[in-house]
C-alpha cells in the first residue's frame, strides 16, 4: 500500500495553530521537540549532535529561499522548477549546519521526491495508471513541502496570523502591490494644457500686443508708461486659463487614484489563517498564505500560487487567457503553479502563495506597463469616444468654422473701410490694430470654456454619484449611462436583497411552507417531522457535505457559541447552511466527521477518496460522493429542480426508500410550481449509493445534460430527499426604479439562470412585466372579473424565453457547420422579450451585442407596427446598452455592452475589472441614479452651451459692427477674455453644479445622433442675444446722446484714454450675461426661472463672486480692464444693472412666442391632415403599388 504524502511530516503545536516541522527519526522525542514562536518568528529544529541540544536559527535563517528564487518558480512554472526551489530550500536549511551527524528524515524523503520528480516522463502517463497516481501524490507532496517546510505554512490550518509573523513576511518577500504608475507632475499638465490652438494664438496675440505698444506703436519722445498692460493682461489671462485647466487635471488624477484605492478594498479573497477562513484584501495576502478558490466566486487569483492537494472531484481548471492568449482551458493538479490574473472557471482547491505583488508574474507585467509611454493617459479614456464627445467634437468644428470666418471678415472689412484716407504713416499701426480686432472676435467665438465645463460636470457628477453608491471607474460613463436605452439585469442582489432564506421544504411528502416572515422554517420541519430523525440526518448530511467550502457561517465564538453573526460565499448555499442550524445541526462537525471530506484532523490524509463533481452551467447541478463506513460511496447531489427530478427513480418517506411513481412525480412538481409562483428558486436534494469499483467518469447513454452532452452515470437513479424553496426577497426600492426607467424611456429586461415560473414571479412584483404583456391583458376570457395566473404559460409569445431555445433560435449552422448569430431572427425576438430564464453567461453576451447591432428602428412601417398592435415603441436610433454582471463569466458581456455595471459586494474582480461603473450597493435602485445623473451631465453641458453661445452671438456681432462702423470693437480685448475665458469658467461650474431633478427621467432618452444644441435652446440663444445686441447698439450708436457722452471711438483715439461710453457698454454686456446665467438654469422654456435655486448653493455662491469680480474691474481696473478711469456713476450702475435684469422678461416672453409658435404649427398640421385626407390616402395607394409598405403612413 503506498504511503500517504504528508508521511514524511511530523505535526508539532505552536500557539494554537498546527505547524508541520520536520522531525529526525533518531533523535528521542524530548530532543526533537520544536516550536515556532510568533514573536521572534524563528523555527527550532532538533539538531542530531550527540548531545541533543537544539541548535536556533537565526532570524534572517528564517526561511531557506529567497523571494528571488520564489519568484523563479513562476516563470519556470513545471514540476522540474518546484524541484530545483525545494533542492535550494534544503541547502539554505543545511548551510550552518555542518555539525549535524545525521540528515533529518525529512531531508531525506524531500531529496528522494525531487529524485522522483526530475524522472518525470515528458509523455504524461495514461489515466489512472499507477505512474499517474504517482505521479499526482509526488505533486501532493511537493505541494504540502513547499508549504510546511519552504514556507512554513501550514495546507490545513495556514499561517498564524500573529502580526509580527505577517510583517516579516512582507520585509522578506514582499506586499501584494505594485507601486501605482508615476503621476504626471503639474509642469507637465501645464505644458500640455497649453498646447491648444486658441492659447496659443492668445499668447502669440499678448506677445505682438506687447512688442507693438512699446516699440512702434509709440511717437517719436513718447514714454510707453502703463502701455504694456493689455498685452500682459492678456498673457495673465492665458496663465490663469493654463493654471485651472493644469489644476483640474492635476486634481483628477489624485481622484482617480482614490476611485482605485476604494475598487481595491472591495478585492477580497478566502485565506486559511489558524485553521479559520476568513477574508483578506488582495493587497494583505502574503507568501505562505493558503488560499480557498472555486469558480463561483473569489475566482480572481491575486498572486502566484501552488496548488495544494489532495484533489477531489474534477481537477481545477484556469484560464490563463489573460496571459497567454491561449483560450483553452488548463486543468491544475497538486503541484502546478497557479499564475496570478488569471481565474478558476471550474472546480475548486487549496493553494498556498509563492510569491506577491512585483515579485509575482502579472505584477512584473503591470511594473512594466506603468514603466511604458504607450501606456500613459489611458486610465480615464474608454474604448471610443462616447456620444457627448462625438458631439462635442462636431460642435468645436462647426464654431471654429464660423468664428475663422467671422474674424477674416472683421479684418477685411476694417481694411476696406479704415484703411482709405488714412496717412501712409499710420498704415502698419492701423493694420495691426486690424489684426488684433479679428484675433479678438476669434478668441470670443471659439468658446474656451467648453472643455473646463465638460471636465467639471463629469468631475462634479461622477463625486456626486459615488456618494449614491455608483464608482465610477471612466468618467465619460456618466454621461453615457444618461444615453441608455435598455437594462438587462440580474435577479439576484440586484432587484432582490441578496439575503437567500429557506421558506419552504417538501420532504417525505410533507410540505412546509412559510406564511409569515416570523415563522422559522426549521422549526416547523422539527414539528411536521416527528420521528423522522434518520430523513434529518440524511437532509443535513446532504447539505453541509455538498456545498462549497467557501460558504461558511460566521458564530459568536464568545458569548453566543451558536449565534451566527455572519456569512461568506454563495448565498443559495448560505441559506441551505442556516437551515441546517435551524435544525439544531452544525454543519462544520457534520463535515469533519465524514471520511472523504474533511482536511482537518486524522480523517485529513483520506480526502482524496471524496470525490467532488463540481457545478457547471452545462450540467445545472453539482455533487459530492463520499466513502461508507461498509465500502462503496454515497454520492449527494443537489441542482435545479427539474434537472434532478428527472434524474430521480425513488424517493425518501418516513418507512424507508421506495419507488418514485408518476402520482408522486407529479405531486412533486406541482410543489415546484406553487413555491415558484411565489418567486421562489427551486432546488432539489438527492443522493445515491454506488458500489466501490464505481467508475466516475462513465457517461450515461440514455440522459443528457442541459447543453445536450451525456450525463455522468452517477448522477442518474437518484433518491429524492426533499425540495426546498429559497427566498430572495425584492428589494423595497425596485418597484418604483424600474417605473422611474420606463418613464424615462428606459426598457428593463430580466435575465436570470432561476426558472420560467420564478423570473416571472419576480419581474412582475418588481413591475417588468405588466399585465398586458399576458395573454388577454391578464384577464381571464372565460371570467372578464378574475385575473389570469402571472404564470409563464399566459405570457404572450416572446416575452419570457428561455436560454436554450433563444439560442436556437437567434443562432443557426453556416456552410462550415458552425454557429453563427442570425440578427435577422434576433430582431423579430427582441422587442417583444421582458425575461430571459435559465440563461447563461454567453445569453448575456449574445443579447448585449444583438441589441447594440440592431437597425430595427431603421424599419419605420415594423416600428409602426409594433406600436400600433403590441403597444411597442423602438427607440429612433441605435440601442445604448447597460449590463449588469457578477461573475467572472459575465465580463465579456459587460465589456461588450456600452455600460457595465459590476456588483461590488458579490462580485468577482474580473467582472468589476469589465465594468464601467462598480454598484457598491448592488442594488438596481443605483442604475436608476446613474441614469438620471448621466443624463444630468448632458443638460449641464447643454446649459452651459446655451450660456456661452449667447455670449458668443453677442459678442461677434458686437465686434463685427464696431470693426465695420470704427474700425474697432467696443468691446476690448482684455474684457472679452474676462468675458470669455474667467467668468465662462466659473459658470459652467456654477451650470455643472446643478442638482439632477427627477423630471430628467420623465422625457426619452437622448437620440445618438440628434445635434446638442436643440430647437428650443436656438430660441432662446437667439431670442437672448437679439436683445442683448439691440441694447448694445442702442448704446453704441445712440448713448452719447443719451447721456450726453463723447462717443468712445472719438476718446479712445484722439485723447487716447479709455472712455467711459465704452465702460458702460461692456458693464451693461457682462450684467445681461450675468442674468442671463439664472435663465440658463433651464433649456425647456419654464416660467420659473428661479425654482430649485436654494438647492445649488454653490451656484448662487458663484454668481455673487462673478458679480462682486465685475464691479471691482469696472471700479478699480482702470488700463488694466480697459475701463474709464474712476469707475462709473450710481446712475449708470442703474442703468447696467436694468438693462441686465431685462434678460428675465425677455426670458418669458421667448418663452410665450415659443410656445404660440408650436401650438400654431401643430394646428396648421392637423388642419392640413384634415383638409387633404383623400391626398394622403392617393399617396398610400401610390405606395402600395410601387411595392412599399404603407400600411401606417400616420
Amino acid at each position: 500500500m503506498r504511503s500517504s504524502p504528508r508521511a514524511w511530516l511530523g505535526f508539532g503545536k505552536t500557539k494554537g495553530v498546527s505547524v508541520p516541522v520536520p522531525v529526525p527519526a533518531s533523535v528521542p522525542a524530548s530532543a526533537s521537540a520544536a516550536e515556532e514562536t510568533s514573536d521572534s518568528f524563528m523555527d527550532e529544529k532538533a539538531s542530531a549532535n550527540g548531545n541533543g541540544t537544539v541548535a536556533e536559527s537565526k532570524p534572517s535563517d528564517a526561511f531557506p529561499v529567497t523571494a528571488e528564487q520564489l519568484s523563479e518558480l513562476s516563470n519556470e512554472r513545471t514540476r522540474g522548477g518546484l524541484a530545483d526551489l525545494l533542492e535550494q530550500a534544503l541547502k539554505g536549511d543545511l548551510a550552518g549546519k555542518s555539525d549535524l551527524e545525521a540528515p533529518l528524515q525529512s531531508h531525506i524523503e524531500i531529496r528522494a521526491l525531487i529524485g522522483r520528480m526530475r524522472a518525470t516522463p515528458d509523455v504524461p502517463p495514461a489515466e489512472h495508471s499507477p505512474e499517474a497516481l504517482q505521479l499526482q501524490e509526488d505533486g501532493e507532496a511537493a505541494a504540502n513541502a513547499l508549504t510546511s517546510f519552504v514556507l512554513r505554512s501550514s495546507p490545513e490550518t495556514g499561517l498564524d496570523p500573529h502580526p509580527q509573523n505577517i510583517q516579516r513576511r512582507v520585509e522578506l518577500f514582499g506586499s501584494n502591490v505594485v507601486a501605482a504608475k508615476k503621476l504626471d507632475s503639474f509642469l507637465k499638465l501645464c505644458w500640455e494644457a497649453v498646447q491648444d490652438f486658441v492659447l496659443i494664438m492668445l499668447l502669440v496675440l499678448g506677445i505682438i500686443s506687447i512688442a507693438v505698444e512699446t516699440t512702434i506703436g509709440l511717437d517719436p519722445g513718447e514714454s510707453c508708461g502703463t502701455c504694456w498692460i493689455e498685452g500682459c493682461a492678456i498673457l495673465t489671462s492665458v496663465l490663469i486659463v493654463v493654471l485651472v485647466t493644469a489644476s483640474i487635471d492635476y486634481v483628477k488624477q489624485f481622484a482617480f487614484v482614490r476611485l482605485t484605492n476604494t475598487l481595491d478594498e472591495t478585492n477580497t479573497k478566502s485565506v486559511i489563517r489558524a485553521g479559520a477562513q476568513i477574508n483578506v484584501v488582495d493587497a494583505e495576502i502574503v507568501v505562505g498564505d493558503v488560499l480557498s478558490v472555486n469558480s463561483h466566486s473569489l475566482a480572481s487569483i491575486p498572486a502566484d500560487c501552488v496548488l495544494l492537494g489532495p484533489s477531489a472531484g474534477h481537477a481545477l481548471k484556469m484560464d490563463e487567457s489573460t496571459l497567454t492568449g491561449e483560450s483553452k482551458l488548463i486543468s491544475k493538479m497538486p503541484g502546478d503553479v497557479i499564475l496570478s490574473g488569471t481565474s478558476a472557471v471550474q472546480g475548486a482547491g487549496k493553494m498556498v502563495v509563492v510569491a506577491v505583488g512585483i515579485n509575482s508574474l502579472a505584477g512584473k507585467i503591470t511594473a512594466r506597463v506603468y514603466e511604458s509611454e504607450d501606456h500613459e493617459g489611458d486610465e480615464l479614456e474608454g474604448d471610443e469616444e462616447s456620444p457627448l464627445f462625438t458631439k462635442l467634437t462636431l460642435i468645436a468644428k462647426q464654431i471654429g468654422i464660423a468664428g475663422t470666418m467671422a474674424a477674416i471678415v472683421a479684418f477685411v472689412a476694417s481694411c476696406i473701410i479704415g484703411l482709405p484716407g488714412e496717412p501712409r504713416a499710420d498704415l502698419v499701426d492701423n493694420l495691426i490694430d486690424y489684426f488684433i480686432t479679428a484675433i479678438t472676435v476669434l478668441a470670443v467665438a471659439v468658446p474656451e470654456g467648453l472643455p473646463l465645463a465638460v471636465t467639471l460636470a463629469l468631475a462634479f457628477s461622477s463625486n456626486q454619484m459615488m456618494k449614491e453608491q455608483n464608482l465610477v471607474k471612466h468618467l465619460d460613463a456618466c454621461e453615457t449611462m444618461g444615453c441608455a436605452t435598455t437594462i438587462c439585469t440580474d435577479k439576484t442582489g440586484t432587484l432582490t436583497a441578496n439575503r437567500m432564506t429557506a421558506r419552504a421544504l417538501y420532504i417525505a411528502k410533507n410540505n412546509c411552507l412559510c406564511s409569515h416572515p416570523s415563522v422559522m422554517l426549521g422549526d416547523m420541519v422539527l414539528k411536521e417531522l416527528t420521528g423522522g430523525t434518520e430523513i434529518l440526518e440524511i437532509l443535513v448530511n446532504l447539505i453541509s457535505i455538498n456545498t462549497m467550502n467557501e460558504t461558511v457561517l460566521y458564530f459568536d465564538d464568545i458569548t453566543q457559541p451558536s449565534m451566527i453573526t455572519g456569512s461568506s460565499g454563495n448565498p443559495t448555499e448560505v441559506a441551505l447552511l442556516h437551515l441546517v442550524q435551524e435544525l439544531n445541526f452544525h454543519y462544520s462537525d457534520v463535515r469533519n466527521k465524514t471520511r472523504g471530506r474533511t482536511d482537518q484532523g486524522e480523517l485529513a490524509d483520506f480526502l482524496a477518496e471524496g470525490k467532488q463533481i463540481g457545478f457547471s452551467s452545462a450540467r445545472k447541478m453539482m455533487s459530492w460522493a463520499v466513502p461508507k463506513e461498509g465500502g462503496g460511496y454515497r454520492l449527494y447531489s443537489k441542482g435545479a429542480a427539474e434537472v434532478i427530478l428527472a434524474r430521480c427513480s425513488e424517493e425518501l418517506s418516513l418507512s424507508g426508500t421506495e419507488p418514485l411513481v408518476d402520482a408522486s412525480r407529479k405531486n412533486i412538481e406541482n410543489v415546484v410550481e406553487t413555491y415558484a409562483r411565489k418567486g421562489m428558486r427551486n432546488l432539489i436534494l438527492a443522493y445515491r449509493d454506488l458500489p466501490a469499483d464505481f467508475d466516475f467518469e462513465a457517461k450515461s447513454t440514455t440522459v443528457n445534460n442541459s447543453d445536450g452532452t451525456p450525463a455522468l452515470l452517477s448522477e442518474t437513479d437518484l433518491v429524492f430527499t426533499a425540495l426546498v424553496g429559497i427566498e430572495d426577497p425584492l428589494r423595497a426600492e425596485v418597484p418604483d426604479a424600474i417605473r422611474k426607467c420606463y418613464e424615462a424611456g428606459i426598457d428593463v429586461r430580466l435575465v436570470t439562470g432561476d426558472s420560467p415560473n420564478t423570473a416571472v414571479s419576480i419581474a412582475f412584483q418588481a413591475g417588468i412585466l405588466k399585465p398586458f404583456h399576458f395573454k388577454n391583458n391578464g384577464i381571464n376570457p372565460d371570467n372578464p372579473d378574475e385575473e389570469l395566473e402571472m404564470v409563464a404559460s399566459n405570457l404572450k409569445n416572446n416575452v419570457l424565453m428561455e436560454g436554450k431555445n433563444f439560442r436556437a433560435k437567434v443562432y443557426h449552422v453556416n456552410e462550415d457547420g458552425g454557429k453563427e448569430f442570425d440578427q435577422t431572427a434576433f430582431d423579430k425576438i427582441w422587442p417583444y422579450l421582458r425575461v430571459l430564464a435559465r440563461s447563461s453567461p454567453d445569453d448575456k453576451l449574445t443579447l448585449a451585442h444583438g441589441l447594440n447591432q440592431s437597425a430595427l428602428y431603421m424599419d419605420k412601417a415594423e416600428c409602426k407596427r409594433l406600436k400600433a398592435n403590441d403597444r411597442i415603441t423602438i427607440f429612433p436610433d441605435r440601442q445604448v446598452i447597460a449590463m449588469t454582471g457578477d461573475g467572472t463569466n459575465d465580463a465579456p458581456a459587460l465589456k461588450r455592452a456600452d455600460i457595465g455595471f459590476a456588483m461590488g459586494i458579490a462580485g468577482t474582480q474580473i467582472a468589476k475589472d469589465a465594468a464601467d461603473i462598480i454598484l457598491l450597493d448592488d442594488n438596481f435602485a443605483s442604475i436608476v441614479t446613474a441614469a438620471k445623473w448621466g443624463r444630468n451631465v448632458y443638460a449641464s453641458i447643454q446649459k452651459f452651451l446655451q450660456f456661452q453661445l449667447t455670449v458668443n452671438i453677442s459678442a461677434v456681432v458686437t465686434a463685427l459692427v464696431g470693426a465695420f462702423a470704427y474700425q474697432k470693437s467696443p468691446l476690448a480685448a482684455i474684457q472679452l477674455l474676462w468675458v470669455n475665458l474667467l467668468m465662462d469658467s466659473l459658470a459652467s461650474l456654477a451650470l455643472a453644479s446643478e442638482p439632477p431633478v427627477d423630471e430628467l427621467l420623465q422625457k426619452p432618452p437622448v437620440n445618438r445622433s440628434e445635434h446638442m444644441i436643440t430647437r428650443r435652446m436656438w430660441a432662446n440663444m437667439i431670442g437672448q442675444a437679439t436683445y442683448q445686441i439691440t441694447v448694445i447698439m442702442v448704446l453704441l450708436f445712440h448713448g452719447p446722446e443719451m447721456f450726453d457722452l463723447t462717443p468712445g471711438h472719438i476718446v479712445e483715439k484722439e485723447e487716447d484714454r479709455n472712455s467711459v461710453h465704452y465702460t458702460i457698454i461692456f458693464n451693461v454686456f457682462v450684467w445681461m450675461q450675468l442674468f442671463n446665467e439664472v435663465n440658463c438654469r433651464n433649456l425647456k422654456g419654464e416660467f420659473r426661472v428661479f425654482k430649485g435655486i436654494h438647492k445649488n448653493p454653490l451656484f448662487v455662491g458663484i454668481l455673487l463672486i462673478t458679480s462682486v469680480l465685475q464691479v471691482i474691474m469696472v471700479e478699480f481696473g482702470s488700463v488694466a480692464m480697459h475701463v474709464a478711469e474712476g469707475g462709473l456713476d450710481g446712475k449708470y450702475w442703474a442703468l447696467s444693472l436694468g438693462f441686465g435684469a431685462g434678460s428675465l422678461p425677455v426670458q418669458q416672453i421667448i418663452n410665450i412666442i415659443y410656445r404660440y409658435a408650436v401650438h400654431y404649427k401643430t394646428w396648421r398640421k392637423n388642419k392640413r391632415l384634415h383638409k387633404y385626407g383623400h391626398e394622403t390616402t392617393r399617396l398610400v395607394q401610390s405606395n402600395e403599388s410601387t411595392g412599399r409598405d404603407a400600411a401606417h403612413p400616420h
